[in-house]
């Protein structure tokens, strides 16, 4: 979990270094790069937290019978 949470932390710098690089030079292929990075953030946080679900759900499930 401390290695997501320093994985967290540096993408929230760099999404913010790439916007303030934007404000900047006004080139847009920062927000371009910016966005590309929290997409692939959002998309892998959401299948890490979708496992950690479906291991609780599995793990919970047969508990229940």
């Amino acid at each position: 979990m401390l290695v997501l949470r320093i994985l967290a932390v540096l993408v929230v710098i760099g999404v913010a270094g790439c916007v303030a690089a934007y404000f900047f030079t006004a080139d847009r292929r920062y927000l371009t790069i910016a966005f590309r990075l929290f997409r692939w953030a959002l998309i892998v946080a959401l299948c890490f937290f979708g496992l950690l679900l479906l291991e609780r759900v599995a793990v919970i499930a047969p508990l229940l019978v």
